[in-house]
């Protein structure tokens, strides 16, 4: 029903951020990579998005890019895979390392996404294995996929000092951390964080 939705980021939380729109305020559940590129109180962010109706109620969905949004729609058409499993597996993986990990068939790698199991990870690398663009994969070249655990255990002890989650990853995002402890990516994000 909307194709996207342009207008002013007014919170981010934990799940959703709210942005407002000719002074409507949309609820838009979205992922953390997402949330790592908005900012409160910039004008004229766009999400691309998908209004969701269920039984319980009616939510809107969206992404900053299109290719998130895309890959959404990919994980939705797998088999008991919904909007809230299709979210947490575009927070911790990005679109093009979920199509490394789907070409690779690389189970573990999709298993670190809440709610992904062995079998769940199985039937994305079934299902969709035919429905993803070979020629982005081949652009990607061997991306190195940082350790989730280190920046999972960076993360929780960032938010424990008071931060926010998306403050939090929005600092570490842009950091090289493939080389570096807990402790050193910590205290890296720590900096950036003072910055702001």
């Amino acid at each position: 029903m909307f194709e996207f939705i342009i207008g002013d980021v007014v919170n981010i939380n934990d799940e959703y951020v709210i942005v407002q729109n000719n002074g409507i305020g949309y609820k838009i559940f979205t992922s953390k990579n997402s949330m790592m590129n908005l900012e409160i109180g910039k004008k004229n962010q766009i999400l691309y998005t998908q209004l969701h109706v269920r039984e319980d109620g009616v939510y809107i969905y969206g992404f900053t890019t299109e290719e998130e949004m895309n890959m959404f729609n990919l994980l939705l058409r797998v088999t008991k895979i919904g909007p809230k499993v299709g979210i947490a597996t575009l927070s911790t993986l990005n679109p093009n390392e979920i199509k490394i990990a789907i070409h690779n068939n690389d189970i573990d790698l999709l298993c670190k996404a809440p709610g992904i199991g062995k079998k769940t990870a199985q039937r994305i690398v079934l299902e969709l294995k035919d429905k993803i663009d070979d020629v982005e994969l081949l652009d990607s070249g061997d991306q190195i996929l940082i350790d989730i655990k280190d920046y999972d255990e960076a993360v929780e002890a960032l938010i424990s000092l008071g931060y926010l989650k998306f403050e939090v990853e929005k600092a570490i995002k842009n950091l090289d951390i493939k080389d570096l402890t807990v402790e050193e990516i910590i205290r890296e994000g720590l900096k950036q964080l003072s910055k702001n």
